[in-house]
């Protein structure tokens, strides 16, 4: 059975803030356009949905509905981060400019999907290899 407190929520809502802001401090160090506050709210985004779908199974469940999914608005987060991140890609004559960010905001959704599924672990691991690999 999932359940959440508010205070789990509260909790999630803020480690995904801050996780997505160290991913978005070495964007900022790096002098991208995307940095800071766009991973930071990425992140916090992607978790207040997954919050919102664990509320929504419970109220549904509650009510005393036999089916009811969780993971049916993550999955639209994954199409819907997709979208914003070809925003951020560029292509001029025979370059191709911001592919790392658009992968960046991608995987900093995934990073607040898990926090607001609350699968910490999995997270901080997530952003410590994401935060190595876009330093490299």
């Amino acid at each position: 059975m999932i359940t959440l407190s508010d205070t789990d929520a509260v909790i999630r809502i803020l480690i995904a803030l801050g996780v997505g802001a160290s991913i978005g401090i070495e964007r900022e160090w790096r002098n991208k356009n995307a940095g800071f506050r766009t991973y930071a709210l990425v992140c916090e985004g992607a978790a207040l949905f997954m919050i919102t779908s664990i509320l929504l199974h419970n109220l549904v469940r509650d009510s005393g509905a036999i089916a009811s999914d969780p993971s049916r608005i993550a999955s639209t987060v994954v199409q819907g981060i997709g979208f914003i991140a070809a925003g951020v890609i560029f292509a001029a004559r025979t370059r191709v400019h911001g592919l790392t960010t658009a992968a960046g905001i991608w995987v900093t959704a995934a990073i607040g999907l898990l926090i607001g599924a609350g699968f910490f672990t999995v997270a901080i691991v997530a952003a410590g290899t994401t935060i190595a690999t876009l330093g490299l």
